[in-house]
């Protein structure tokens, strides 16, 4: 494998920076590994990893201005977006190291013996243990969040895994800036820098999902991308768990009820949604059933008013730059397809917002405009019009898995009255999130937060932020008959750590 130059590249512009680093080669990566694998007893202490997390936090905000300046000059996602995503990472491994000294994620289950039960029960203790090392690959739309010190890193290290991150292209010089960071913060505390590891190219991806000391993957991306280090975990002589993010079309329903009532507020709140970020979201709404008629007109002329509005913006590179003008020029030459306000190129280096329309009936059965559902990455949507609820049933059970499922009622049907629960009950299926009276974009780190769906969404069950993603890097082992001496601490009878845990069928807190 060859050494190619890593550029960090201007997206405003196209043009190349500075040189950052080399791609990495096999041996490289195999190194990175190896002192990642090594680093796994430094994070066996969990008051040693919480206070590694905190600092991780107090490492990036103590660098914000530098590091806010030098993902803008990559990303071109501009000073407050980044800002308050950095803010969201810091949060987010302050959260972790919460989640590690709180200790339930260890899920301590202790059965005495019990002759009496059928069949009778042994002595059995069951915890969860880290996984290994897990490989995580960067997103491009997040490059705080998503990225080095993202919700993968934060919930692996808390899970006491090492990591060795594979960078993606259009960050690398913020890549190597917040790695950094990280490793100051582990060597403060006693653990090894190769606690996180970083590797650049795209190669040095293909490897990492190899590599036999590699126990996990996360990733977050394409469909394409995604799918191929998806397939090469299950291939490997070991398959190994691949949490992969890959693709979603976030559908939306807006019922005729709510269009009646409130069609300027929901056709602007939508604008404002797929227009975010230049519609850069992996939770952008991306295709919106809406009804037909004087309601449905209503909403179309605000959404029409509302992305008018909105501004030309840069993508994160140029060939995501070329896909979208290419896949807004192929939907659209779909027959039958509308375009109120045409998307697309906005200059030399920008792209507009705007969106397209089509009639349910043409997406109710496989045919010609079967591209409508999938997934443009960029400032566009679908606004399908439908005549009745048996058109947007037909046109919703056609729909691949989604992050998130979105509808829109009216006061009274959101009391009870009318099709809401049912409609609520068609969505539940296709997502791991389900909204109402809201937009997708936003995902609130907390304990409840689900981000994840069915395929193509996500390639597992698990979500890739809130408390629960630790799960994701552990596995259950339980032990019979041990002798309390030999037992770890964490399953002692007399809880030397004060964990919660469930002992002989009674949860302690």
């Amino acid at each position: 494998m060859a050494a190619a130059p890593v550029w960090s590249v201007d997206p405003r512009t196209g043009k190349q920076r500075e040189q950052v680093a080399v791609e990495a080669t096999a041996q490289e990566v195999d190194a990175a590994v190896r002192a990642a694998h090594a680093a796994r007893g430094a994070l066996a202490d969990r008051a040693v990893r919480s206070a590694f997390l905190r600092a991780a936090a107090e490492g990036l905000e103590a660098s914000r201005d530098h590091l806010v300046e030098a993902a803008d000059a990559e990303t071109a996602l501009g000073p407050v977006r980044l800002t308050g995503e950095l803010a969201r990472t810091c949060f987010q491994l302050r959260a972790f190291a919460d989640i590690v000294d709180e200790g339930a994620f260890l899920d301590v289950v202790i059965n005495h013996p019990d002759d009496t039960a059928t069949p009778p029960i042994p002595d059995l203790r069951r915890y969860k243990v880290p996984l290994g090392v897990v490989a995580v690959y960067s997103a491009s739309n997040f490059p705080f969040a998503f990225s080095v010190a993202g919700g993968d890193t934060a919930s692996a290290l808390g899970a006491g895994c090492p990591v060795v991150v594979k960078a993606h292209p259009d960050h690398p010089a913020l890549s190597e800036l917040v790695a950094s960071v990280l490793r100051r913060a582990a060597a403060a505390h006693g653990i090894p820098e190769g606690v996180v590891g970083l590797v650049h190219g795209f190669e040095a991806g293909i490897e990492l999902i190899k590599h036999p000391l590699v126990a996990a993957a996360g990733f977050t991306g394409s469909v394409r991308g995604g799918r191929a280090l998806f397939d090469a975990a299950a291939a490997r002589p070991v398959p190994i768990p691949f949490h992969g993010e890959l693709g979603s079309l976030n559908p939306v329903v807006i019922t005729e009820a709510a269009a009646a009532e409130r069609a300027e507020a929901i056709g602007a709140g939508l604008a404002g949604s797929m227009t975010l970020g230049v519609g850069q979201f992996c939770v952008k709404p991306g295709l919106v059933l809406a009804p037909s008629g004087a309601a449905g007109d209503r909403l179309l002329k605000s959404l029409t008013d509302a992305v008018s509005d909105s501004e030309a913006g840069v993508l994160l590179d140029h060939r995501m730059r070329d896909n979208f003008v290419a896949g807004v020029a192929e939907r659209a030459e779909l027959p039958e397809v509308d375009s109120p306000v045409t998307p697309g190129a906005g200059g030399e280096h920008t792209v507009s917002a705007g969106f397209l329309t089509v009639a349910a009936d043409k997406l109710a059965a496989e045919g010609a405009h079967d591209l409508l559902l999938e997934e443009c990455f960029g400032p566009v949507t679908v606004v399908v019009r439908y005549d009745d609820d048996t058109q947007a049933q037909a046109v919703l059970s056609r729909l691949p898995g989604n992050l998130t499922a979105t509808v829109h009622l009216s006061s009274e049907e959101a009391a009870g009255e009318g099709r809401g629960a049912e409609i609520l009950a068609e969505l539940t299926p296709l997502a791991g999130r389900v909204l109402v009276n809201g937009w997708p974009t936003g995902v609130a780190v907390a304990a409840a937060q689900h981000h994840g769906g069915p395929y193509p969404a996500t390639t597992s069950t698990s979500t890739s932020v809130g408390g629960t993603a630790i799960e994701r890097w552990l596995r259950p082992v339980a032990y019979q008959g041990a002798p309390e001496a030999l037992l770890p601490a964490e399953l002692k009878d007399d809880n030397p750590l004060g964990l919660p845990r469930r002992f002989n069928g009674r949860l302690e807190r």
